[in-house]
């Protein structure tokens, strides 16, 4: 008889248990998920990418100024040159008869004109002595031009074959390195309207110049000077440094995309860079240091219609210390949006969109576990976190929540997978 009073009381309490846990579990079930993350102090800055080529700052493209047959070359890809040194040599044998031909043609001429200038002094006297006539002596002038004028024209056609036999030394006109070479022995080459290209020189390889395309949404923000960093696929652990040297105004349209063309200069006193390589430029378009940040997935919740409801409740126990703050401001305008709507969660939600960009909303809970919602001015950000510019409530290592799980599972964010979360999280709390 004791025994089964002592089992009923074990049975009940049994029970009882058993309803609260599965109450409870139901309980946990439809509430919202809270992660946290924590304010932090620290370095941030705003940035343009871009994709661009490596070039050689200072090139030189050599060619020939004449025809012929490469007969031998005596530089080959990567060799260092120097000013004036001969890169090739063509077949000289026709350009060396040429010469011969116009020295030939020049002694002729020349004695032609001996001959001319004799007789013309000879016919100058004897035109004083009236022993020829006028006639004579003006055909001994015209005889003294025109051989005088062959002997310039011979004069100018040696100059000339002893001109192409030099340009058959093919010489580089600068201290350099061939990075590129275009022909092999015994190739023809013809020098018509354009000289044909046989070498590249670059100057000085430890400066090279990126060429990047920027998106005409961003050209705005980049300025001549400018610094920026960049990656090459060769060395992705190592980051390089530039400057912005040009912005060219004529665009390029690529898939109906506007670019512009960017110029920066960048040192390469490894010789890692090479002519070619494609480059990932980050352009620095705004840093600070030490200031305060709040993680981007905070500033992206969109509140559930719990979050508003108990925004509602404990908006009238809300005074903060600092009445003309920008704070108190922005959320007295917000708080009156929100007790202006109904309950219908798509309305609560527009409200909330409907802020100035350098305004952010971060929710957390205060020391007695209530929802609270902080109005803030915002800075510079880097697409993970964002300066606090203003906000009299939050402070370095305080914890806020930085996005919500509804009870159907949704994330309550317009990105929930780009932020770091900078806190432990604490699980459900109930409203």
């Amino acid at each position: 008889m004791k025994k089964k009073k002592w089992i009923i009381p074990i049975a009940v309490l049994i029970i009882g248990l058993v309803c609260w846990f599965v109450l409870s579990r139901e309980k946990e079930k439809s509430e919202s998920q809270f992660t946290y993350a924590k304010i932090t102090r620290g370095n941030v800055e705003n940035t343009v990418s871009a994709t661009g080529t490596i070039k050689a700052r200072g090139t030189v493209e050599v060619g020939t100024q004449v025809s012929g047959i490469i007969d031998h070359l005596f530089v080959d890809f990567n060799d260092n040159v120097k000013k004036n040194q001969v890169l090739a040599v063509l077949d000289t044998t026709k350009l060396a008869l040429a010469v011969r031909q116009a020295e030939s043609d020049l002694q002729r001429v020349q004695a032609q004109y001996d001959q001319t200038i004799y007789e013309y002094d000879r016919n100058t006297d004897l035109y004083q002595q009236k022993l020829i006539s006028e006639q004579d002596i003006i055909q001994s002038k015209t005889d003294k031009k025109t051989t005088d004028a062959s002997l310039k024209t011979a004069k100018i056609a040696l100059d000339r074959a002893v001109k192409e036999l030099k340009y058959a030394y093919v010489k580089s006109p600068i201290d350099g390195k061939v990075i590129y070479r275009n022909v092999e022995e015994g190739q023809t080459v013809a020098a018509s309207f354009t000289t044909p290209t046989m070498f590249t020189i670059a100057e000085d390889l430890t400066k090279m110049e990126i060429r990047a395309l920027v998106d005409e949404s961003d050209i705005g923000s980049i300025k001549v000077g400018m610094k920026a960093r960049f990656t090459v696929q060769s060395y992705p652990n190592e980051t390089f440094t530039g400057v912005v040297r040009q912005i060219w105004l004529q665009p390029e349209t690529v898939s109906n995309v506007v670019n512009y063309t960017v110029v920066l200069d960048a040192t390469n006193e490894k010789n890692l860079l090479l002519p070619g390589m494609t480059a990932t430029i980050d352009f620095l378009i705004e840093h600070k240091e030490n200031i305060l940040l709040v993680p981007n997935l905070a500033l992206k919740i969109q509140p559930t219609d719990e979050m508003m409801a108990s925004l509602r409740k404990n908006m009238p126990k809300r005074r903060p210390p600092h009445p003309d703050s920008l704070a108190v401001k922005q959320f007295a305008s917000y708080g009156n949006r929100i007790a202006s709507k109904s309950t219908n969660g798509q309305n609560q939600r527009s409200s909330t969109n409907s802020i100035p960009e350098n305004i952010g909303r971060v929710w957390f809970l205060d020391n007695g576990g209530e929802l609270q919602l902080e109005m803030i001015r915002t800075g510079i950000t880097d697409g993970k976190y964002t300066e606090v510019v203003n906000s009299h409530r939050l402070s370095e290592g305080m914890q806020i929540i930085a996005s919500v799980t509804s009870p159907d599972g949704s994330v309550k964010s317009s990105n929930a997978n780009n932020s770091r979360q900078g806190g432990p999280g604490f699980g459900p709390h109930p409203f």
